[in-house]
């Protein structure tokens, strides 16, 4: 892919691979944009289908993983939230569904009533493990085709494009 300026004064064409095919942008940073948003579209598709057979989202999912790492151990809700790969604005509705089908318990501790912990139950832990090799499978659908070298790379980039809008208090990945 290339990128070349127009004449028009802020107009960028991005050529993709069909070059009798050029979208015009309003700047490169708008066709980045777009082209990771397109990325993020059609990378999500595959999980969705994944999630779905198991009557779950991305985000239960990612709940579910991070309990995993904590298990048999508990974590707060706002450790959990600062985790999550995606802000959840509604927490308690996130959790009330995993709760309502077993995969996840709450508890209060005595010395302080207002800090929820939520830990993974068996059966929050079975159905991770269930799930692990199909997830492996989907991410190599996903990324597969590129090198080790050409993740690192994308990884990289990332870091940078999210590096400025990150909460300075709560760094992603979290390292707790």
């Amino acid at each position: 892919m290339f990128v070349s300026t127009d004449n028009k004064v802020g107009m960028t064409n991005v050529a993709p691979l069909n070059p009798r095919r050029v979208q015009k942008f309003d700047s490169l940073e708008q066709a980045a944009y777009l082209h990771l948003w397109r990325a993020y579209d059609r990378l999500r598709a595959m999980e969705d289908e994944l999630f779905g057979r198991f009557d779950l989202s991305a985000q239960q999912y990612n709940t579910l993983r991070l309990l995993k790492a904590a298990h048999p151990g508990t974590m707060s809700t706002s450790a959990l939230g600062a985790k999550l790969i995606s802000r959840a604005p509604d927490m308690t509705r996130l959790l009330d569904k995993l709760d309502e089908r077993g995969l996840v318990r709450r508890e209060r501790k005595a010395e302080n009533r207002r800090v929820v912990e939520v830990g993974l139950t068996e059966a929050g832990a079975a159905l991770i493990d269930s799930l692990a090799e199909e997830v492996r499978a989907c991410h190599d659908r996903q990324l597969g085709h590129l090198s080790d070298k050409k993740l690192r790379e994308l990884i990289t980039l990332l870091n940078e494009v999210r590096g400025p809008h990150e909460d300075a208090e709560r760094p992603w990945p979290a390292s707790e």
